[in-house]
């Protein structure tokens, strides 16, 4: 039910997809989505993940993101399930998490995937990201919720996170130029056992930077 491999692009990710729930994408309209998911297993450029810089040591900020704060979203609740029933499963919290996500939640249909984002396709990529090689990095979690594509992140600490939505804005902005599916069907977040928050990427964002 669930295909996994492992990358090492630089060290050891742990890419996997629930199958069931990745055929679902085509009655959902992403049938681009899925496509793309399935082909990493075999397709995946690795050499665009050996040099260059990495989504999740970006250090700065967007304009214009909208980002709301959220209660007892069920996300969190999810989050303290997989710490507590994947306790003595896995090392890694990340990895209790995810997997568990992966496992009971109907919407998560993939984690740890890899995504980049060519010097071409940003238009001041090297002034911003200062190198000739891709942006790359590998999205938490992976949502289908109604017609939209969520983009998780799972930080511990997840108040005190200054550049979260810079880095899941830009997995979005890679995940939609890889698949081409618009990026306003994308939806963002970052989470932990307590707080969770979420926006809508914008292409002003990137315009008004």
């Amino acid at each position: 039910m669930i295909k996994r491999t492992a990358f090492k692009h630089g060290w050891w990710y742990h890419y996997c997809l629930h199958n069931k729930k990745s055929d679902k994408l085509i009655t959902n309209g992403f049938s681009q989505l899925q496509s793309y998911l399935l082909a990493m297993f075999d397709k995946c450029p690795h050499q665009h993940f050996e040099n260059g810089p990495r989504s999740s040591r970006i250090k700065f900020q967007l304009p214009s993101l909208n980002i709301k704060e959220h209660a007892n979203h069920e996300i969190c609740n999810l989050t303290r399930l997989g710490l507590e029933i994947n306790e003595e499963r896995y090392k890694s919290n990340h990895m209790k998490v995810q997997m568990f996500m992966l496992e009971h939640d109907k919407k998560t249909v993939s984690i740890e995937v890899p995504v980049w984002l060519k010097t071409r396709e940003f238009g001041s990529f090297k002034t911003h990201f200062d190198s000739e090689y891709p942006l790359t990095g590998h999205i938490d979690l992976l949502q289908v919720d109604k017609n939209n594509i969520w983009v998780w992140d799972y930080k511990p600490g997840a108040s005190k996170e200054k550049y979260a939505a810079t880095q899941t804005y830009f997995y979005a902005l890679m995940l939609s130029n890889r698949t081409g599916i618009p990026l306003d069907k994308f939806r963002c977040g970052w989470f932990d056992t307590c707080n969770c928050f979420t926006f809508k990427p914008e292409r002003k964002s990137l315009d008004e930077f």
